[in-house]
């Protein structure tokens, strides 16, 4: 009979112990002892980054230009000078965030991509495929169990980043100590993360209940900022629903009756930008933003 391997024995402890973050986090908020042994061996040094599901972006862009047109369309009876604008807005750059993740896969220098999702398969997940595993990269991969993930080429990871955000899944990336502790593997100084995430099923939708020092681990990426209009909002709450905000950064103020974002608490993945019909959600970010990333996740991680 074959012993059982130890990242197999920690795949079935964490299928049916995955729901009990939530108590776990709050007993981090409780006790200051506990809360350190915590970080200490599941997050120490963690920094990890929130990149945002290119869907929610060109929903956001489509819904810009649309408004552009129409109000360009309205201008051409008074003025020929937007034709020229017209001209300098398309020449714009198209960086997308996930450009963040891709250029990552390019320097690596070992890939993998796992077989499934260990969270989304230890919820059970029936919104999001559980077939869509983290991509880890670095000479640490090297080392991770042949049965649980495959050795990939670059172009597979970058279809993979590509099938993961046709599925509506936003990403992380960083170090994250917890994946060398549930696989038994390190150093994890050489191990970069790229989780691709639901709202439903994630790790990080312990964020509200955790303690905030380590709740601040997971950052939101550097120029990005998800602003409502409530001009255009109509106050349906589509977006207070559970499985629309992890981070639980949407709230209705009641003394201005108005639906607002709490920027310290956002994680800028974008969900609530496509649940919204209205389009009263939208999101910002700057296309330098990607340099000073993998410069910081460089420092991080020795992936390449």
């Amino acid at each position: 009979m074959k012993r059982p391997r130890y990242v197999d024995l920690s795949r079935f402890f964490v299928k049916y112990a995955f729901n009990t973050r939530f108590f776990l986090g709050r007993l981090t908020q409780k006790s200051n002892l506990f809360k350190k042994i915590i970080d200490k061996f599941l997050f120490e040094d963690d920094e990890i980054f929130v990149i945002p599901n290119t869907q929610h972006i060109n929903k956001n862009e489509e819904s810009k230009n649309h408004k552009t047109n129409k109000e360009n369309n309205k201008s051409k009876n008074i003025t020929t000078n937007i034709q020229i604008n017209e001209t300098i807005e398309e020449s714009e750059s198209t960086f997308l965030p996930t450009e963040i993740l891709k250029e990552a896969v390019r320097r690596a220098s070992h890939i993998v991509i796992m077989d499934t999702c260990l969270c989304r398969v230890s919820n059970d997940c029936e919104d999001y495929p559980q077939d869509i595993g983290c991509i880890f990269m670095g000479p640490t991969a090297k080392k991770i169990p042949k049965h649980i993930g495959k050795e990939a080429t670059v172009e597979e990871a970058l279809n993979h980043i590509d099938k993961a955000d046709a599925a509506g899944l936003s990403h992380i990336i960083g170090r994250n100590k917890i994946d060398t502790v549930w696989m038994n593997i390190g150093p994890k100084e050489e191990l970069l993360t790229v989780c691709h995430c639901c709202p439903c099923c994630c790790l990080w939708k312990v964020l509200p209940d955790i303690n905030e020092e380590i709740g601040d681990k997971l950052k939101k990426l550097d120029g990005v900022n998800v602003k409502i209009n409530n001009e255009t909002c109509i106050n349906c709450k589509q977006c207070l629903k559970e499985e629309v905000c992890f981070a639980k950064a949407i709230f209705f103020n009641e003394d201005t009756q108005k639906m607002e974002i709490d920027q310290n608490k956002c994680r800028g993945c974008g969900k609530c930008i496509h649940i919204c019909k209205k389009e009263a959600i939208s999101i910002e970010y700057e296309s330098e933003s990607i340099n000073p990333i993998l410069d910081r996740i460089e420092e991080l991680v020795k992936y390449n």
